[in-house]
């Protein structure tokens, strides 16, 4: 099996909570040849798709990684490529997967890129209205006043936002509102997201990790009290807890859909009863498990990816 990550520099991992280097870890395990890329070592000639790439194997000790050989690679000469890119979801981003959408049909990418461009991490989530917070997307600052002046509370975020960048909370009666609205929508030229705010974010935003279309696996982010974004790069602690049958029926809702579009790897947020992302791009998430509940995801994806190639090539 040789697979390609298409990922940030290894330089820039944090391994200790890094989901792509257990990825690579479980493979280098089974003795697979490992190589990556980041998206700009991408290009295409004479019509066809290649990466510049190293291979490299993982150790569990410093310096984590075991560089090789470096060489430019028709993508068609992996058996299955990951896109595992943080965002910010730009059109760098977008660019890199209308390469990848060039590989060969022998060459299973994932998650599918034609279906990345379309799942934005937050507006995806609004096409399960019933399971979302009462949610506005707008670019109109009275739009936003007249959302808070309904709901009280609210939260303000940037639609293509992530790690809990540029998320606000305000109110009908904070005298900063307008000028939030302002700052969020650039005067009325760029979108943002507004919700209902919803309080069960004290008890924590619980992240579900769905590996093709089933949640294997979930944990609570909770917030410290200063800060009320439940992400752990802020400082949001993590506890173990099980899936509520609110949880379980957003998953049901979900299921075939992903599975359909070939997001295999998927991690969605939930705050109290309401669905609020649903993460495509690279999800994170498998180190916590493991370390709050012992289950190594990365082996139940591995195994899912090879039933995968070979329905794939069947």
């Amino acid at each position: 099996m040789k697979l390609l990550f298409v990922m940030d520099p290894l330089s820039s991992l944090n391994v200790d909570g890094d989901s792509t280097y257990v990825m690579m870890s479980e493979a280098t395990r089974r003795g697979w040849s490992v190589w990556w890329c980041t998206p700009d070592s991408l290009s295409v000639r004479e019509n066809l798709a290649f990466a510049e790439a190293q291979i490299v194997a993982t150790d569990d000790e410093a310096p984590y990684f075991h560089r090789g050989e470096v060489a430019d690679l028709a993508l068609g000469h992996f058996d299955c490529i990951w896109m595992r890119k943080d965002p910010p979801f730009d059109i760098h981003y977008i660019f890199s997967t209308y390469i990848l959408d060039l590989a060969p049909k022998s060459t299973l990418v994932l998650n599918d890129p034609r279906s990345i461009k379309c799942a934005n991490e937050k507006m995806y989530a609004l096409q399960w209205p019933q399971f979302c917070p009462p949610s506005t997307v707008t670019n109109a600052v009275e739009e936003i006043i007249g959302f808070a002046d309904k709901h009280g509370r609210v939260v303000v975020k940037p639609w293509d936002g992530n790690g809990g960048r540029g998320v606000l909370v305000t109110s009908s009666d904070d005298g900063n509102l307008r000028a939030i609205a302002e700052l969020m929508t650039a005067e009325g030229r760029e979108y943002c997201i507004v919700q209902r705010y919803l309080p069960e974010i004290k008890e924590g935003d619980k992240r579900i990790i769905l590996i093709d279309g089933e949640p294997l696996g979930a944990f609570l982010r909770i917030p410290t009290g200063r800060d009320h974004r439940g992400n752990m790069h802020v400082g949001a602690r993590v506890e173990s807890c099980e899936l509520t049958e609110r949880d379980k029926e957003i998953c049901i809702a979900l299921r075939e859909r992903l599975k359909k579009e070939g997001l295999m790897f998927v991690g969605i947020d939930v705050i109290g009863d309401f669905l609020t992302e649903i993460n495509v791009t690279s999800p994170t998430g498998m180190r916590e498990i493991a370390q709050l509940q012992g289950r190594l995801l990365e082996r139940d994806l591995m195994d899912a990816v090879e039933e995968k190639l070979q329905k794939h090539r069947s």
